[in-house]
């Protein structure tokens, strides 16, 4: 059976996750992303695609954004942050990078729907996302498949943290646009 409004049930869905979601654990990430030396962003899957997207408009701010196995990604290193994306908190690929920058001196932080699986364990700042991975977690059901509602809440909350972030440095539209790419 169609759901008639299926547009109208994914946006009160992520309205009832991000309502729910620590502004003392945003704030935290924010904080920690202005004093970083650089910013690091990893993931899988499209966790990885969500977080693709804070690094292009991390750059966007003046921020020194790096996305984690790309080729031109330079060696993370202490003053530096790195922030993992990873709904189930048990990617092994993300916990991989999440150890490795942790050992290599850098401030980690991971978001996530599961606080106390073991990619958050590794971090020292956890920014919780209260959405289910799949239909049958016990967070609460969603209509969508499985990890769209955990995937959309990250958008949403990283291009809210770029709001902060505006405001904190006093960055303007015009500001930004300067950085965007001009070579399409």
């Amino acid at each position: 059976m169609p759901i008639q409004n299926a547009e109208l049930c994914v946006v009160e869905e992520i309205s009832s996750v991000v309502t729910r979601t620590s502004a003392d654990e945003i704030v935290a990430l924010v904080d920690a992303i202005q004093t970083a030396n650089r910013v690091f962003v990893g993931g899988a899957g499209r966790s990885l695609l969500m977080m693709k997207t804070f690094a292009m408009r991390l750059m966007h701010l003046g921020f020194n954004a790096h996305v984690v196995g790309e080729t031109i990604t330079p060696a993370i290193k202490p003053g530096d942050l790195l922030i993992v994306a990873s709904g189930s908190g048990q990617t092994r690929t993300t916990l991989a990078i999440t150890e490795a920058g942790k050992s290599r001196g850098a401030l980690t932080a991971a978001i996530t729907a599961h606080p106390q699986s073991p990619v958050p364990l590794f971090a020292d700042i956890v920014l919780h996302i209260p959405s289910p991975i799949t239909t049958q977690d016990p967070l609460r059901p969603s209509s969508q498949p499985p990890g769209s509602l955990f995937e959309q809440c990250v958008l949403i909350h990283c291009e809210a943290m770029v709001v902060r972030l505006m405001h904190r440095l006093g960055t303007t539209e015009d500001d930004m646009r300067k950085r965007h790419t001009k070579l399409e």
